[in-house]
């Protein structure tokens, strides 16, 4: 029984470790408009974090993604799908305070406002 046990809490341990890891953009190699794993050949699928935050899905980038100042502060947020902006892009300032000026509008990755 105790091995058995063992072997259980050994296994999930394993795969609970897993699951949490993320990467960071220097982690990443762009190749004919993918992005990928240094030194693998899939594309990459999962999450970056650090100064740029956001998801991949099959080498592009797909969902909310975040991008910060060296302060720490937001830079800019906004959505991409299948690769391309969509949605709005907020733009913010360093101290953390929204930039009224900048928030663009994209449409499958065409800006069509200001």
């Amino acid at each position: 029984m105790n091995k058995t046990l063992i072997t259980f809490f050994t296994v999930l341990f394993c795969l609970t470790s897993s699951v949490g890891w993320s990467e960071v953009m220097d982690d990443l190699v762009k190749r004919d408009g993918l992005y990928y794993k240094k030194f693998s050949d899939v594309p990459f699928t999962g999450k970056v974090d650090g100064q740029t935050q956001g998801s991949f899905k099959n080498g592009k980038k797909d969902g909310l993604w975040l991008y910060y100042f060296n302060n720490g502060q937001l830079s800019f947020k906004g959505n991409i799908k299948n690769g391309k902006q969509e949605g709005s892009w907020v733009s913010y300032n360093e101290d953390g305070t929204k930039d009224s000026r900048n928030t663009v509008v994209y449409k499958d990755g065409k800006k069509i406002s200001d």
